[in-house]
């Protein structure tokens, strides 16, 4: 007679009892305590012990030919390349070493199978109703955006919101059952209503414009199906947009914005974003295949301003101290020229491909475009907690669809 039983299917386990809960407990810590960015030192570095512990390192080539992860590791060689044409790498607040936190991908998706995504998903739920909860808490009780106790700010909370209503509504669109969609569809509503109390205009629309995308992609043969929930979103929008002052606020100040680019005045949130991008540009042109060296936009953006057009922008510092270029393509081909935004368009198509292959093409869609329409106006990827969130969601749903139970 064979015995069978998680002792005699892995040896392994049987002879270290102790790993299994260690790695799970890794995972719902990373999974539910990444909002607070101090916690990563632990948290981190935490998740490569459990890796470690697993094997991960004997299973790295393996892992590295997803072709997600394939891609991130050649963004990420890029930049480290890009160090070596940048004489002042220490300068400005450092923000490109964000773009190495996605190779927490690697380690996070490699320690997942089916029964620790249970655990996973467990904890990023979790972290993620607390952060919605204290930011709806705050904008109760004080009217103020993000979310205070988390240090996230407007901007982060809402793209946090962005990326739930997306998922919400990506798994409505996939699920057969009628119930499940319709408490998906109503959870996405009322994450889309909190973020109409936000101040993140075009992140909110572009929230709004890839739920209709979904819509459209999962009901493009029933037209009838998809022009009722498009109306049904445009309703909702303009009862959210009516009730919501923060929402009329900004909507005031866009007005004011195209006043002063009137004036020729740059300083408002409109102007600057569209100096930003002219400065930027003007920069990826003048070196196209190296940009100026990883870490060199910020000083490249305050020294350029002085003399670029007469100097038409040399007070935006004053405005608003120089971080990034509001745009994703714009920063990396800065950092390192058109091989760096080659290098983004290999990110982009290759999460997208993970995604399809595992025949989750619209969370794919859904997703990725999320992340295209957000870095039109932002540096998306470097937010603080987006991209891992989004690199969770996308190994926790690769893992549930492809992965055997250890």
């Amino acid at each position: 007679m064979t015995i069978t039983g998680p002792c005699s299917m892995n040896p392994i386990r049987a002879s270290h009892p102790w790993r299994e809960p260690f790695i799970k407990l890794a995972l719902v810590l990373a999974c539910a305590g990444f909002w607070r960015s101090e916690l990563n030192v632990i948290l981190f570095p935490l998740l490569g012990i459990a890796w470690l512990s697993d094997g991960g390192l004997g299973r790295l080539l393996q892992t590295i030919k997803n072709p997600l992860a394939h891609a991130i590791l050649v963004l990420c060689a890029l930049l480290l390349m890009g160090l070596l044409w940048n004489d002042s790498v220490h300068d400005g607040r450092m923000k490109w070493l964000k773009y190495f936190v996605l190779l927490m991908f690697i380690p996070f998706y490699s320690l997942l199978n089916k029964e620790r995504a249970v655990w996973a998903i467990g904890g990023l739920l979790a972290g993620y109703v607390v952060v919605l909860a204290l930011g709806i808490h705050q904008w109760l009780n004080s009217g103020e955006p993000g979310v205070a106790l988390m240090r996230m700010s407007y901007l982060s909370f809402s793209a946090m919101l962005g990326v739930g209503i997306v998922t919400s509504v990506s798994f409505a669109c996939r699920t057969r059952s009628a119930m499940l969609a319709a408490a998906l569809w109503v959870v996405a509503l009322a994450l889309i209503f909190v973020q109409f109390h936000q101040g993140g205009r075009i992140l909110l629309l572009a929230t709004l414009v890839v739920v209709l995308l979904l819509a459209f992609v999962r009901y493009r043969i029933d037209m009838k199906k998809f022009a009722g929930i498009a109306v049904t979103l445009v309703l909702a929008a303009a009862a959210f947009a009516y009730t919501s002052p923060v929402f009329q606020e900004r909507l005031i100040q866009i007005r004011s914005d195209v006043e002063l680019l009137q004036q020729g005045d740059y300083r408002s949130s409109l102007g600057y974003r569209l100096a930003m991008w002219d400065v930027g540009l003007h920069g990826i042109s003048e070196r196209p295949f190296t940009g100026y060296g990883t870490g060199a936009p910020e000083r490249y953006f305050d020294n350029t301003i002085l003399t670029y057009k007469g100097g038409l922008y040399h007070n935006l510092p004053e405005f608003q101290k120089t971080s990034h270029f509001h745009n994703d393509w714009i920063e990396i081909g800065l950092h390192v020229g058109i091989p760096g935004m080659m290098a983004l368009l290999f990110l982009m198509v290759n999460w997208f491909r993970v995604f399809k292959s595992a025949g989750l093409g619209i969370l794919g869609i859904g997703l990725i475009s999320y992340i295209l329409l957000s870095g039109l106006t932002d540096t998306f990827l470097i937010f603080s907690r987006t991209p891992v969130l989004l690199l969770m969601i996308t190994a926790i749903a690769l893992s549930w669809q492809n992965r055997p139970v250890h």
